[in-house]
């Protein structure tokens, strides 16, 4: 088993770790939440969001209600949009 670094804190990677899925955690809940909360906190409807992000309400809505997974470029994207630190928000969940 080697220890990797992994945003400031070690993690044990091990030979037989799975991955679980993140759609429905708790986490990916909690993502969704925060993600919702600073587009209030910008005074965004989601369909100005969407607008921002040249992309449909539904998207927002989705993963703002944790239907649909992020991938680090779409949450940088989404983050540049309401402007909000990506390295802060990646920082709540670590």
């Amino acid at each position: 088993m080697r220890a990797y670094l992994i945003f400031g804190y070690n993690s044990e990677a091990s030979s037989d770790a799975g991955v679980e899925k993140s759609i429905g955690s708790p986490d990916h809940q909690r993502l969704g939440q925060r993600l919702r909360d600073l587009r209030e906190a910008a005074g965004l409807r989601q369909v100005e969001l969407a607008e921002r992000l040249d992309v449909s309400q539904s998207f927002v809505s989705n993963v703002e209600n944790g239907e649909r997974r992020l991938d680090l470029i779409e949450l940088r994207q989404m983050c540049r949009a309401l402007d909000a630190d990506l390295v802060e928000l990646v920082r709540e969940f670590v």
